[in-house]
């Protein structure tokens, strides 16, 4: 029933698109609450449902010092970056790129932004598609395909309007699983929640700050996290299509950054609840060991009333779907906008999503989640291009003019440089710090050589 209300919602939706603006969009009329949800959303896979309380299970609250960071991010994207988007009306951030060095690097963004987005939206909605699998007892093609096929209906017909309220609806749905889990556990113990929030504090399950060991090679010590933290999201909302298409939507800068900084203080309270559901789960359990990433669907399998456990079902399909459905629209509108020139009307950009979902949908059914090395490449292929991508926006703020051939020497070398790192065991909370550095230095010392003339000798 669930599945059918999304769906019909997306046919009904369809009556406000008469153009691929309106499709991508929505007219410009997002309310920055609804666009601050989506983001929130968007970001929010089944796997941060699941995971983040199993982070809380078998270790502490350190997850949070990367939210901190998170937040830091977005205010340096509406203080850099959002300003330079609403300047001139652009539909995709890669025209900023276009206009200031040329089509031809505005499509190798685009292009480095779809490959980005394609693999790793593909293999996290495998391994979403996983998750429903052991929670519902669905076969994993049968889990792929529900979930494709409605998010396909609503994505299709309805467009980025359509996206951004469902996924309103559905962080709601999927946070409210989180606090119902936390009510139903103190409900089910006899001691109050102080007491147990002081058992746990004592056996050093609520810590957040850890200050001990290298901050290069621990990814979670205080100053590595909140810094790696902050540059992750500096770059995924600021240079990745799919985060910053919400707020592109909104009426105008004021908005766009409402909703840009706020999504960041609600991903930090949405950790919070959900770390909290996975502490008190191992009071709940007394600590008992659970395959890792299991301990929450574990809970809401076991012990959840039936009634419960459909309305935290409904809020993994949510999770799952609201992923999808943005990747669909975001590669979409990328594609007409940056390849097409925005020459496309709304059928053919129904189709450009329609091609979009047959592709992410097919990678989720040719691998499965024995492909252990495709699937961890897929989940981590963001960390080796969004340096590059953030580079690119960073010296689009220069006044100095650069050779194409420079900006794709840095954009290869801010690629290669996440590889060797990662090879010689940096946390990955600097993968992006260093990429970026990378990609700066190498434009310039190569746009240092191309200027150089050689000295005629008469």
């Amino acid at each position: 029933m669930f599945l059918f209300a999304i769906a019909g919602y997306g046919i009904w939706q369809s009556r406000f698109n008469h153009s691929s603006e309106d499709y991508f969009l929505a007219g410009r009329k997002i309310p920055w609450l609804v666009a601050m949800f989506s983001i929130v959303a968007t970001e929010t896979s089944v796997l941060t449902f699941i995971s983040v309380p199993g982070l809380a299970y078998t270790k502490d609250w350190f997850f949070l010092q990367l939210a901190m960071g998170y937040i830091l991010g977005r205010i340096l994207v509406s203080i850099f970056l959002l300003p330079a988007y609403f300047k001139t009306g652009i539909s995709s951030i890669y025209e900023v790129l276009g206009k200031r060095f040329g089509t031809d690097i505005q499509k190798t963004a685009s292009a480095v932004f779809l490959v980005t987005r394609v693999l790793a939206d593909g293999i996290r909605f495998l391994a979403t598609a996983v998750i429903v699998q052991v929670i519902t007892g669905w076969s994993l093609p049968m889990a792929v395909l529900i979930i494709g096929v409605v998010t396909v209906i609503y994505t299709l017909l309805g467009g980025i309007r359509t996206v951004v309220w469902v996924d309103s609806f559905q962080f709601v749905l999927y946070l409210g699983g989180g606090v119902i889990s936390i009510l139903y556990i103190l409900n089910n113990i006899d001691v109050s929640f102080f007491t147990v929030l002081r058992e746990l504090s004592q056996a050093h399950k609520l810590r957040v700050f850890h200050f001990n060991g290298n901050p290069f090679t621990e990814p979670y010590m205080l100053l590595s996290a909140v810094f790696g933290g902050m540059l992750l999201s500096f770059a995924s909302h600021g240079a990745d299509y799919m985060m910053v298409q919400r707020v592109l939507g909104t009426r105008d800068l004021t908005a766009a950054r409402k909703a840009m900084i706020g999504s960041g203080i609600f991903v930090f309270f949405q950790f919070l609840v959900f770390l909290l559901a996975g502490s008190l789960i191992y009071y709940f359990f007394d600590g008992m060991k659970i395959e890792r990433d299991r301990e929450f669907s574990t809970f809401i399998v076991n012990y959840l009333p039936v009634g419960l456990k459909g309305f935290l079902l409904a809020g993994v399909l949510s999770a799952a779907m609201s992923t999808l459905s943005s990747s669909i629209n975001s590669l979409a509108s990328s594609t007409v906008t940056d390849w097409f020139s925005k020459k496309a009307s709304l059928k053919k950009s129904r189709i450009t999503s329609l091609v979009w979902a047959v592709i992410l949908i097919g990678i989720a059914l040719v691998f499965d989640e024995s492909d252990t090395a495709i699937v961890v490449v897929g989940l981590q292929i963001a960390s080796f291009t969004y340096g590059g991508l953030l580079g690119l926006f960073l010296l689009s703020k220069s006044k100095k003019d650069f050779h194409s051939v420079s900006l794709i020497v840095g954009l290869i070398a801010s690629f290669v440089i996440v590889f060797i790192l990662k090879q010689i065991g940096l946390a990955w909370t600097w993968f992006i710090g260093f990429s970026v550095l990378t990609n700066i230095v190498l434009v310039y010392f190569t746009e240092a050589l191309l200027n150089i003339r050689p000295v005629r000798h008469d």
